[in-house]
């Protein structure tokens, strides 16, 4: 504890006496100053004693005394020390009502003891406070470093919580929280979600407080670090204690901030190395390799292969990342997927995302970087299918209202997922998610599965302009016949061709007598030079019309 006036006052040696204030004694004083001057306020700090033998001070005037004591009250001093015997033999009247008036403790200090005694013994108080303070560090120290060896993270906020009084609690890359102590804090924990966020958009080392007196969550005050020491942090440290943190507390945090940033760069490290395992395991896989593959999986991936699994296929729209590193942190959009892509690495975000869920659920997930691609084996099913499932979902919830634009636009990467297939049909799985995610990249979606193709309709595949520009070629012809006002030819083959030639249905649809309708057709077989006998022309003619149906037809520009 840091010395009081309380302790000065006890102080045998001192012989101090106390003459107003007695009720503020408690207060901690930082430093004892001794000043002559008529207002020494501009030389003060706050918390300091002061000491006077009133040389300078008409101390038996009452308004000048109040107004000095209300002075000194204003910039902090904690106590008034008076010399007797020196200037005045007691302690003058209007200096006693004025501190008593304004609530200062007012201390005499008899003429044996010098001003020298007074600052020594506060020194003293001080520099044993001090020395408590770090000594106790290095006691919390060695228990938080005894407790990461045996225990791991857990044991480690367990000691952090009760060193501080209060509670802790660890998240992991993606915001969510990995561990507290003591239990009932995970929901404490849990409602700082979004300041985490916030707190990993910034560079590490950072740190943040919330809560506190005066704040929406008054009950506790919470100190937020990241933890890392790379641009983007990889874990966050939230402390909760009734007040600010002492001096010995700040040395337990300090210490715990350090343990847990070597912590989670030894995982980095060991995360490195086990995605350069998991690489060679699929390299093997997709060459068709399974049991060599099983071989070097080992304990670390086998339990994968031993189950379906669904293979993840992502890519960032090229040069995306550049952009973001060129451009600084991008704001968040909304949602944990959009606080972590702000980051300006939209590969990294999704990766991060899949790898916590997994770590959450304890299943095993295969993650490989190939450059702009991102490669991943997900158990089928799993925590790591759903988180990228609720990624993209996350994503596309971010996009402007009716925005439909193209997936990969502010660097939005763009995932297709496989079926779910076995260690021999790896190769297959690779094939379907780069369909998966072929498909994605033309509808404007973040993510799209394999599965969704086949109970799909093929129409939206026309949705390519390359198919677009093939069907204006192929109908302008008949659409510029029809804006001259000679015969609704496209009209008459679109209802022809979906009664499958049959004449007699197709013209009843169009209100026309059959021949007209004949007559339509051989018009058709003219201006585009094909005989609609042949099946390929039909079914190019149905999807060219398919392709062009919602823009009403490539040759809207040459109507009348």
């Amino acid at each position: 504890m840091p010395p009081t006036l309380a302790s000065l006052v006890h102080h045998s040696a001192l012989k101090l006496t106390v003459r107003a204030g007695e009720d503020r004694l408690d207060v901690p004083v930082r430093w004892a100053h001794v000043s002559e001057l008529a207002d020494p306020v501009p030389y003060m700090e706050g918390g300091e004693l002061l000491l006077i033998t009133a040389l300078k001070l008409d101390a038996e005037d009452p308004e000048a005394m109040r107004r000095y004591v209300r002075r000194l009250a204003g910039a902090g001093v904690v106590g008034l020390g008076f010399a007797v015997g020196v200037n005045y033999d007691e302690v003058p009247a209007a200096l006693v009502d004025a501190a008593a008036e304004e609530g200062l403790p007012l201390l005499e200090v008899p003429r044996r003891t010098p001003f020298l005694a007074i600052s020594k013994a506060v020194s003293a108080a001080i520099a044993a406070d001090q020395y408590r303070a770090v000594t106790a560090g290095f006691a919390a120290q060695r228990e938080l470093t005894r407790q990461a060896l045996t225990a791991g993270p857990e044991g480690l906020l367990a000691a952090l919580a009760q060193q501080v009084d209060g509670w802790a609690a660890l998240y992991d890359a993606s915001g969510a929280v990995v561990a507290t102590a003591p239990e009932w804090a995970g929901r404490r924990a849990a409602r700082l979600t979004a300041e985490v966020e916030r707190l990993r958009e910034r560079p590490a080392p950072a740190s943040s407080v919330v809560g506190g007196p005066g704040g929406p969550d008054a009950d506790d005050r919470v100190e937020l670090h990241s933890l890392g020491t790379g641009r983007r942090p990889r874990a966050a440290l939230a402390v909760g204690t009734a007040a600010a943190p002492g001096t010995a507390e700040r040395y337990a945090v300090h210490s715990a901030i350090a343990l847990l940033t070597l912590i989670t760069e030894r995982s980095r490290s060991l995360h490195a190395a086990e995605q350069r395992i998991g690489a060679a395991v699929l390299r093997m896989l997709l060459a068709g390799e399974p049991d060599h593959a099983r071989a070097v999986a080992g304990d670390l991936y086998g339990a994968l292969l031993d189950a379906p699994f669904r293979m993840i296929v992502a890519e960032a729209a090229p040069g995306a990342a550049a952009r973001a590193h060129a451009d600084g942190p991008a704001p968040a959009r909304g949602g944990r997927a959009k606080s972590a892509e702000a980051t300006g690495a939209p590969l990294d975000a999704l990766a991060e995302a899949l790898e916590a869920a997994a770590a959450r659920s304890g299943e095993a997930v295969l993650v490989v970087p190939e450059g702009e691609r991102l490669v991943v084996l997900a158990p089928d099913g799993g925590a790591a299918v759903t988180a990228c499932a609720d990624f993209a979902a996350a994503l596309e919830a971010g996009r402007p209202a009716g925005g439909a634009r193209e997936a990969g636009d502010d660097g939005e990467p763009v995932v297709g997922l496989s079926a779910p297939a076995g260690p021999i049909a790896a190769a297959s799985a690779y094939k379907q998610a780069e369909q998966a995610l072929s498909v994605a990249r033309r509808r404007g979606r973040v993510c799209v599965e394999h599965e969704q193709l086949a109970a799909g309709s093929v129409l939206p595949l026309l949705a390519d302009d390359a198919v677009r520009a093939f069907a204006d070629g192929l109908l302008r012809a008949l659409y510029e016949h029809d804006a001259t006002g000679r015969g609704d030819l496209v009209a008459s083959l679109r209802a022809w061709l979906s009664r499958h030639g049959q004449w007699d249905a197709a013209a009843a649809d169009l209100g026309v007598h059959r021949h007209t309708l004949r007559y339509r057709m051989r018009r058709v077989e003219e201006i585009l030079g094909r005989s609609l006998d042949d099946a390929d022309v039909r079914m190019e003619l149905w999807l060219a019309l398919k392709a062009t149906s919602s823009d009403q037809g490539p040759a809207a520009h040459t109507r009348p």
